[in-house]
């Protein structure tokens, strides 16, 4: 089983998040008992935004086992087509182009996505498999 991870489970956890970072973590220790970790180059490069040093960053994910996969260009046609769809709809830019890059990513590269924004990524990515790191 390969699961990805969005930028908010790995922050929870790294953050110690009062709400959500004891949920996130089980969730996360759930995942890696049932196979690998991934993330994609956004979410990557979310955490490393959230470190003064990202190389620390960088130890920190990998002591986490969590692998990065690079975006390809399956990954790429299928974010610019999913984010064209949802500007069509009406959607406003409270959205970027990331959050599109990490749905795309979870579904092409994995069996499951480890998230707490389920309805954003089951609404513009159908059929994506979520475990849900908001579910108490």
């Amino acid at each position: 089983m390969i699961s990805a991870l969005d930028t908010n489970v790995i922050l929870d956890i790294l953050e110690g998040d009062a709400r959500f970072g004891s949920v996130s973590l089980a969730v996360l220790r759930r995942a890696s008992s049932e196979g690998r970790l991934i993330a994609s180059t956004p979410v990557w490069s979310e955490v490393c935004a959230a470190y003064h040093e990202a190389s620390e960053a960088v130890r920190v994910l990998e002591a986490m086992t969590v692998e990065l996969v690079p975006d390809d260009m399956e990954v790429a046609v299928a974010a610019g087509t999913a984010w064209r769809a949802y500007r069509r709809a009406g959607g406003t830019r409270r959205r970027v182009l990331a959050d599109f890059l990490i749905g795309a990513h979870a579904a092409i590269k994995a069996d499951r996505f480890v998230t707490r924004d389920r309805g954003f990524y089951r609404t513009h990515f159908a059929g994506l498999s979520i475990l849900d790191a908001a579910a108490k």
